[in-house]
């Protein structure tokens, strides 16, 4: 991880009595006049996978970047390991241990698997302004993150272009690895992928878990929460109308959470 900083309060607890892995307590998040979130409250356990649900508007995007340093609630507080924490942008956050995986994944085609993985956290080599990219320290960096974190087999050195919609999100997966983080934030991670591409990424986050990371997913696929996740929040206009395990809700019920904010 970098040397930059998240701001700790003075009085934050040590690590005998840490609270959950990253937690949001009475978050408000507002925009001029629109209340993106109202009062929300959410626990994550460590090397839990969380998924964060809700209709289109619901505020699971302002969530997610609450959580990863986009945004700072208006009200409320986050912590981190138990020890409050208020993140001055995304580098902050990833400082503190949290990478954010987007939908739109932001990869180049026409660069090598390496070369996406690293792009602007190249491993270096040389002496301040005589230093260069160490690209075997690359490919083989990139071949370590694929091979052990992501138990996959991709060649660091093959194009971006030519790879499966499956295998360009575990190469953006490799990515937000790259830089050590211990929460990982997965924005609809299959989103209009195949049956086997949605097997693939699937697989990949259950592998990420058996690692130790702790995994938030915000998505839409109610088969993919059931099939992956612990603990489901569920937003309703930008409240928390519902915090439960996967096995005390049913699909009937957490539609019916999500649009109108009650079981059926």
């Amino acid at each position: 991880m970098s040397s930059d900083a998240p701001t700790v309060s003075d009085d934050a607890p040590t690590a005998d009595d840490a609270g959950p892995k990253i937690a949001a307590e009475n978050v408000r998040k507002v925009f001029g006049r629109i209340v993106a979130l109202d009062d929300v409250s959410l626990s994550v356990r460590e090397n839990e996978i969380f998924a964060v649900v809700g209709d289109n508007g619901a505020g699971k995007s302002t969530l997610m970047n609450l959580l990863c340093g986009v945004h700072r609630p208006t009200q409320g507080s986050l912590s981190l390991n138990g020890r409050p924490v208020a993140f001055d942008g995304p580098d902050e956050a990833r400082a503190a241990g949290i990478e954010t995986v987007y939908q739109d994944l932001a990869l180049m085609d026409d660069l090598d698997v390496a070369t996406n993985i690293f792009m602007g956290n190249f491993p270096r080599k040389g002496v301040g302004p005589f230093s260069v990219v160490d690209w075997e320290e690359t490919y083989e960096r990139a071949a370590t993150i694929v091979d052990t974190h992501l138990e996959r087999d991709i060649d660091p050195r093959a194009e971006v272009a030519y790879h499966s919609g499956g295998e360009r999100q575990l190469i953006a997966i490799a990515r937000a690895l790259a830089f050590d983080p211990d929460v990982v934030i997965l924005d609809e991670p299959t989103s209009a992928l195949s049956v086997d591409a949605t097997e693939l990424v699937q697989e990949t986050v259950r592998t990420l878990r058996r690692n130790g990371k702790t995994i938030i997913i915000v998505s839409h696929s109610l088969e993919e929460i059931f099939g992956l996740a612990d603990r489901i929040g569920v937003l309703y206009q930008g409240s928390m109308a519902a915090v439960t395990s996967t096995d005390d809700v049913s699909a009937d019920e957490l539609r019916s959470l999500m649009v109108s904010g009650e079981r059926s």
